[in-house]
C-alpha cells in the first residue's frame, strides 16, 4: 500500500531528524560543559577526562587518541579503544606530515591504521594537538560527528595551550625577578667608587652582556697607600655566575685583607672555586699589588687575557702566572711577575668581550686595534682614556650587538715627583 510506505518513510525521516537533533543537543551541552569547566579553571587532566567521556559516551566515538606536546615530544594524553603498546610508539617524525584534517585509510603505520581520521589543531601555523578518531559504524552520522570532534578538540587544545602559556609566563616572571635580584646583588659586588692617590688613578668600565654577567673587578686600598686590584671572567652567565661571583668576592676580600702573598691568595682561591664547582666552571683572573713606596707592581695572571702595560713607549702584555682557577684542585705551576714602574705608565686590564666586538663586516676589534688606540691616547688620564674608548668602540661596532660582557680596569701611574 503506497500510503503505508510513505508513512514509514516519513517516520524514518522523523527518527533521523530526532537523532540529529539529539546529537546536536548533546554537542551543545558538551560544549557548554567544557566552556564552564575552562572558566572554572579545571585542571588539564580534568579537561582530558571530560574530552574522553564526551567522545566515548555521548558522541559514540569507539576509538580515540589525543596527542599534546610535552617537553618537546608528542605524548598521548587521552585515549580509548586502542592497545596501550601502540600508543607508546614514538610517532614524532610521522606527525610532521599532518597539517590538515585527512583520512588514514591508506596509512601503513600500525597505530594510524587503527583510526579513520586525524584532526590537527594549528596555532600560528604550528600544530598544538592531534586528535585521532575511528571505529565508525555504518549507521553513524560521520560528517556531524567529525565536525563536532573538530570543534571540541580545538576548544580543548586552545584551553590547554593557554594554560601552558600562562604557566610559562608565571615561570618567566619568577625568573625575571630572580635575575633582577641577581643583578642587584652583582652591582653591590663591584666597587661603586675607586680609590685615587697621588701616585695613581683608577677608572673602570662595566657592561654586562645580559642583566647578569660573568665579569668581575675589584680594588682594595691599604692604609699605607698601597693598592691591590683584580679583574676576572667567570664562565657562564646568569644567576649561577652571580652566585659564584659572590663567593669569589668574599674569598678575595678575606684573603687580601690578611696581607698574605699573591701566591697564597691565588692557591687558596683556586681550591675554593674547585670545591664549589668541582671543575665544571672556572675563573680567569689577573691579580696585582702595587707598592707605591718602591713603585713595584707584583702580579699573577691566572689564564686571563693579558693586561697591557704601556711604559716608555712600549706595550708589554703581562702573562706570568698560572692556569685558570677552579679547573684543577691544585695549580700545576705558578709564577709571579714583577715590574718596576720607573715613570708615567698605564696598565690596561680588560676581559675578552672588548676585543671580540665586531663591526658590520664581521671583523673583530682585536688586540692590534686596541693597542693602536692605547698608543694614540697614552697621554690621557685613566678616566679620559676610558671615556674615549667607549666612544671608539661604539663607533666601531656600527650598532652590532655586543658579543659578551665588557669590563675594563685602567690604572694610570703618575711619574716620580
Amino acid at each position: 500500500m503506497p500510503e503505508l510506505q510513505e508513512i514509514k518513510r516519513t517516520l524514518s525521516r522523523i527518527e533521523k531528524l530526532e537523532r540529529e537533533v539529539n546529537l546536536k543537543q548533546l554537542q551543545i551541552n558538551s560544549l557548554l560543559t567544557i566552556t564552564q569547566a575552562i572558566n572554572e579553571n579545571v585542571s588539564a587532566d580534568g579537561l582530558f577526562n571530560m574530552y574522553n567521556s564526551f567522545l566515548r559516551w555521548e558522541i559514540g566515538i569507539r576509538k580515540m587518541a589525543l596527542f599534546f606536546k610535552e617537553a618537546g615530544k608528542w605524548e598521548c594524553m587521552s585515549s580509548s579503544g586502542i592497545d596501550g603498546n601502540l600508543l607508546e610508539q614514538d610517532i614524532n617524525e610521522e606527525l610532521k606530515r599532518f597539517r590538515t584534517k585527512q583520512g588514514l585509510e591508506n596509512s601503513s603505520h600500525p597505530l594510524f591504521r587503527e583510526f579513520d581520521l586525524v584532526v590537527p589543531v594549528m596555532h600560528k601555523n604550528e600544530p598544538i594537538a592531534y586528535a585521532f578518531i575511528g571505529g565508525f559504524g555504518d549507521d553513524d552520522d560521520v560528517y556531524n560527528k567529525v565536525q563536532f570532534v573538530t570543534t571540541i578538540t580545538n576548544v580543548i587544545a586552545v584551553a590547554i595551550e593557554n594554560k601552558r602559556l600562562f604557566k610559562q609566563q608565571l615561570r618567566q616572571e619568577v625568573l625575571n625577578r630572580e635575575v633582577e635580584v641577581a643583578a642587584e646583588i652583582q652591582r653591590t659586588l663591584v666597587p661603586s667608587q675607586l680609590p685615587s692617590g697621588s701616585d695613581y688613578q683608577l677608572s673602570s668600565i662595566y657592561k654586562p652582556h645580559f642583566a647578569v654577567g660573568g665579569d668581575y673587578y675589584d680594588v682594595v686600598e691599604f692604609p699605607d697607600g698601597n693598592i691591590a686590584f683584580c679583574i676576572a671572567d667567570i664562565t657562564g652567565k646568569g644567576v649561577s655566575a652571580a652566585l659564584l661571583m659572590a663567593n669569589f668576592q668574599a674569598n678575595f676580600h678575606a684573603l687580601i685583607t690578611r696581607r698574605t702573598t699573591l701566591e697564597e691568595i691565588v692557591c687558596e682561591m683556586n681550591a675554593a672555586v674547585h670545591r664549589v664547582t668541582q671543575g665544571d666552571k672556572f675563573i680567569t683572573l689577573f691579580l696585582a699589588k702595587y707598592n707605591a713606596g718602591n713603585r713595584t707592581l707584583h702580579y699573577i695572571n691566572a689564564g686571563h687575557t693579558p693586561p697591557l702595560l704601556m711604559m716608555k713607549g712600549e706595550v708589554t702584555p703581562l702573562k706570568n702566572g698560572c692556569t685558570v682557577l677552579g679547573w684543577l684542585p691544585e695549580l700545576p705551576f705558578l709564577e709571579m711577575g714583577s715590574v718596576v714602574i720607573e715613570e708615567e705608565a698605564v696598565l690596561f686590564s680588560y676581559t675578552d668581550g672588548l676585543t671580540d666586538i665586531r663591526n658590520k663586516a664581521g671583523i673583530d676589534f682585536g688586540e692590534d686595534k686596541l693597542i693602536a688606540f692605547l698608543r694614540e691616547n697614552a697621554m690621557a688620564d685613566a678616566r679620559e682614556l676610558n671615556t674615549r674608548l667607549l666612544a671608539h668602540i661604539e663607533a666601531y661596532r656600527e650598532r652590532q650587538p655586543y658579543p659578551d660582557d665588557i669590563t675594563v680596569l685602567t690604572c694610570k701611574f703618575f711619574g716620580k715627583k
